[in-house]
């Protein structure tokens, strides 16, 4: 069952789509998209719709000045991509149920990691592809740095589309650099392949450092960046709907009921 709906972020409207077993979700989690994607990257729709299958609810989003959502990209960075998920943790946990589980896929796996503590429900977090730190991000445009620097701005090819980076985006991934996450009494599992040619396995290996117990980490061998194998996305779905089952509460909760108005997204 799919689900459009929209919230709030920053005085921003935020598309996302929630994906929902037929009978009552054992769990909601929250899927985190890679730089620049969107919600309706191949991957993230296979991973959501496995987990679907295994009783878990799932929310994805774009985040600001992505896909179907309002506002610019240039006036983004990491740090408002952090407010973006801090408001769809708050519409799961007002409109249905709080999510007990992250999933951050490239730099969205730095971005829950960073938020994580601040969703008090979550319970369990899953980082797919992902680089210890968000400057790690830089690299896909290093080219452009010093335009960037001295023109204040730059347009750059990310993928098949050209983005406009501004300095303000390189400052904030400046201080980000400096921050180290850490985890409170949450379990994480740390997904990654080590072929893969975008973030490098050394970038799980730092991630897993830096964690503390309970901490697993679990090779996809060939799988690349993006995912775009149907069965690496299956796999991982089934990897963490059952690694999450040890940590979760899986009690059905019955879900809030959520007039249409409210599950428009409005307040």
């Amino acid at each position: 069952m799919k689900e459009k709906v929209e919230f709030s972020s920053q005085g921003t409207m935020l598309a996302g789509l929630l994906e929902r077993p037929e009978g009552e979700a054992s769990a909601y989690a929250l899927f985190v998209h890679c730089f620049t994607c969107g919600k309706d990257i191949a991957s993230a729709s296979r991973i959501a719709r496995a987990l679907v299958q295994k009783g878990i609810a799932v929310l994805r989003f774009d985040f600001t000045g992505l896909g179907n959502s309002d506002g610019d990209f240039a006036n983004t960075n990491f740090s408002s991509n952090l407010d973006d998920i801090k408001a769809a943790v708050d519409f799961l946990a007002s409109q249905y149920e709080a999510p007990q589980l992250l999933i951050g896929h490239s730099l969205g796996g730095s971005a829950v990691l960073a938020v994580a503590n601040q969703a008090s429900d979550c319970k369990a977090v899953v980082t797919i592809a992902a680089p210890a730190n968000a400057s790690h991000v830089v690299h896909n445009f290093s080219n452009a740095i010093s335009e960037i620097n001295s023109q204040g701005l730059a347009t750059v090819d990310l993928g098949p589309r050209q983005f406009t980076i501004k300095k303000q985006f390189l400052q904030d991934l400046d201080h980000h650099a400096e921050q180290a996450f850490s985890l409170d009494k949450k379990a994480l599992l740390i997904m990654h392949s080590p072929t893969d040619a975008s973030v490098s396995i050394e970038q799980a290996e730092k991630i897993y450092t830096q964690a503390k117990h309970p901490k697993s980490f679990v090779s996809l061998d060939n799988a690349d960046h993006l995912l775009t194998n149907k069965d690496d996305a299956d796999y991982i779905a089934n990897v963490i709907a059952s690694w999450s089952g040890r940590y979760l509460n899986l009690s059905n909760v019955p879900q809030k009921k959520a007039s249409c108005e409210r599950r428009a997204g409005q307040s």
